[in-house]
Formats: structure tokens, C-alpha cells, sequence
């Protein structure tokens, strides 16, 4: 059986329920469990036991979230020449741009040296204002279709061990 792991998190539910979505798309992979963890419950080991990821995240000031980053941080090293090569992707939400946010982890990926199996899905709130940054968000059933799509492609490839 192999396994995908989506770790996310998310201050105001976007990229959860994005990480949600991508781990209902996975579902329909026979062969493949699926795993969703908040970022601060995940640890190398969940890295080391998977077989492909998918991180979800907001950007934060124009970056990964810090919750995100630390486990990042956390991860890294303990990880480092130990998930070469397995499948990625990533589901960020964001306000207006998300492009850094996306720069930053695929480097912390590239340094992984793990395979990215997609263009990063950022999903623009176009939020601006201190109010709107801070509601909760919803995302349109457009995006929800591309992030169960996600899920459903890495899943769908790890199970027939294209990647």
C-alpha cells in the first residue's frame, strides 16, 4: 500500500479545505492511503513514511506561513538525502500573488531533491484589507475541483508507480 501525505495549515481555513479536497481526489486511488496532518503534528518520521506529499499552505506577508516553515525547519535536515525523488505538490492560498510563497518551498523541495508533479495551485482570495485577510475564507468550486484533481493525479500515479 503506499501512501500520500497532505500536510497543511491554514489561520483562516482556505488551505484546509483545499487540503481536504485534495485528499477526497486521492480517495479514488485503489491501493493508496491517504494521510492530512496539520503542520505542527507532522514530523520527519510522517516524511519518511510517505511516499508522496502534497503541502497546502497560506502565504503569509508574501511567504510560506510560519507554522508551515517550521516544519520545514523541523523536517529538513532529519530528511535530507532520505526522500529522494517522491512526488510533490502544493496548494497555497493566497491574497493577491502567492508566487513567492511557491519559489520558497519548491527550493526547500528542490534541496529534498523530490519530483514535482505539478505547477503549484495558488488559489488568490484577492484579500486586502486587515478584515479581509482575517475572515475565513471560502474557496469557489473551481479551485476545490483543481485541488481534488491534485489529489486525485498523485494518488492515481503513485498507485500505478509512475512516480
Amino acid at each position: 500500500m503506499k501512501r500520500l501525505t497532505i500536510i497543511w495549515h491554514s489561520m483562516t481555513g482556505g488551505s484546509k479545505v483545499l487540503a481536504d479536497a485534495a485528499a477526497a481526489g486521492s480517495a479514488s486511488a485503489d491501493g493508496v492511503e491517504t494521510l492530512i496532518l496539520h503542520a505542527e503534528d507532522a514530523s520527519p518520521q510522517t516524511l519518511l513514511d510517505a511516499d508522496g506529499y502534497i503541502f497546502a499552505f497560506p502565504e503569509n506577508l508574501a511567504a510560506i506561513s510560519g507554522v508551515m516553515k517550521a516544519f520545514f525547519d523541523r523536517c529538513y535536515y532529519p530528511c535530507l538525502g532520505r526522500i529522494e525523488g517522491r512526488p510533490y505538490a502544493l496548494l497555497v492560498c493566497a491574497g493577491s500573488d502567492g508566487n513567492n510563497a511557491v519559489r520558497q518551498a519548491e527550493r526547500i523541495a528542490a534541496g529534498w531533491r523530490l519530483k514535482r508533479i505539478a505547477d503549484g495551485l495558488i488559489v488568490c482570495t484577492h484579500a486586502q484589507t486587515p478584515d479581509e485577510i482575517l475572515a475565513p475564507k471560502i474557496i469557489n468550486q473551481t479551485e476545490l475541483t483543481k485541488a481534488r484533481e491534485l489529489g486525485a493525479i498523485l494518488a492515481e500515479g503513485l498507485a500505478l508507480g509512475i512516480y
